[in-house]
């Protein structure tokens, strides 16, 4: 069982994508896990056979707790011990739906989908484990099968979930709070020529392929904790444990209330348009209820922006063990002083919220810094 940030105890196997014998490939979604987070789809770290299932779907059980074995390419030959693949039932929470005749299982995220589209899952082909229809067989349904439909009120095991979310959010930032010594930077900066950049380039391309000043924005967090990388990174152990990639957490409010604050990996790496459309995907399955266990589980550092809420500056709570959090306000139309002339530029304001047991206030300064000055050319972002 994957731990899904500091705060996560144990989760609830829901439904296997694999089984005994399965040839498996690493980054390949094998599980799907219920947390306090939602749904988490797990993800494989190896490539390899499934040698056998330890846990049946309905079960909960402690993080760390061996889900399945693997033979790789050593061929380990399969443990005695385990307990046979058969006695894993062929379902579970996952459960059936009856329709048209037939019995068909459905995954609750593909069938929460479905319902939204106003699919009956009985139509469709199941392309999961023992046939199962998956959150892909839904999202692939052909136009004209999909009734439009109002989106269904919370039910109570939704509400239930949304509560214990808030639980999950509360503990970790009231930890946070208790352990972490902050220390708060806050700086404007003026960002008129990427707002110019950002206008020329999307007149020249299609509306799909239009660019959020948020990828750029991203970008020059990466890059600057290149520059200071005491901000990315962990604190675990009473150690410091900085991290040569940098994965950018996303802080995304659900629709059902609470936030999570996935990864995108190798934020630093990444071109202009990677990023956005990577932003785009993640908003978008993180909204569909599909997230990646990797995704939840190593993010090295956090942004959070509130710019389209209209908020002008926020100071993130660090989410243990990281050991910073960026923030990001709207882009406004403010007086700003240049060559002895008060003119109005759009200026947004960016905040560090960091750990003092890791930083300082200098080194914090250094990528705020860092920040305003790659954002003078990005162009060369």
């Amino acid at each position: 069982m994957p731990s899904l940030g500091a705060d996560m105890v144990s989760g609830t196997l829901v439904e296997w994508r694999v089984k005994a014998g399965d040839a498996v490939k690493r980054g390949q979604i094998i599980a799907e896990v219920e947390t306090d987070k939602g749904a988490i789809e797990v993800e494989i770290f190896e490539d390899g056979v499934v040698d056998a299932l330890l846990v049946a779907p309905g079960t909960k059980v402690p993080v760390g707790t061996p889900l399945a074995t693997l033979r790789g390419a050593a061929a380990v030959p399969p443990s005695p011990a385990a307990p046979p693949t058969a006695a894993v039932p062929p379902s579970g929470p996952a459960g059936g739906e009856v329709g048209r005749g037939r019995q068909v299982r459905v995954s609750p995220l593909a069938r929460k989908r479905a319902a939204e589209l106003g699919i009956d899952p009985s139509t469709l082909r199941g392309t999961g484990a023992g046939g199962a229809v998956t959150m892909a067989d839904v999202e692939a349904a052909p136009v004209p099968a999909r009734a439009p439909a109002p989106p269904p009120p919370p039910s109570p095991v939704e509400a239930d979930r949304s509560a214990a979310m808030r639980r999950a959010i509360a503990a970790a930032m009231s930890r946070s709070k208790r352990e972490i010594p902050h220390y708060y930077l806050a700086t404007d900066v003026d960002v008129s020529r990427l707002v110019a950049w950002l206008e020329r380039r999307n007149a020249a391309v299609p509306v799909a392929q239009r660019m959020l000043p948020a990828a750029p924005l991203f970008k020059a967090v990466a890059l600057g904790l290149k520059e200071v990388p005491e901000l990315n990174g962990t604190f675990l152990d009473g150690a410091f444990h900085p991290s040569a990639a940098v994965h950018l957490g996303v802080a995304i409010s659900l629709r059902q209330g609470g936030l999570v604050a996935p990864a995108i990996h190798d934020a630093d790496k990444l071109s202009l348009d990677e990023l956005m459309n990577s932003l785009r995907d993640l908003i978008g399955r993180v909204r569909a209820g599909s997230i990646r266990s990797s995704e939840l589980a190593d993010p090295t550092v956090t942004v959070t922006n509130l710019g389209d809420q209209g908020v002008r500056e926020v100071f993130g709570v660090i989410f243990p063990p990281q050991v910073a959090i960026v923030g990001l306000g709207r882009i406004t139309q403010r007086p700003w002083v240049a060559e002895g002339r008060v003119e109005a530029r759009p200026v947004v304001s960016a905040t560090l919220s960091a750990d003092h047991r890791v930083s300082d206030g200098h080194r914090g300064g250094r990528f705020l810094s860092a920040f305003e000055r790659l954002l003078q050319e990005p162009e060369k972002l």
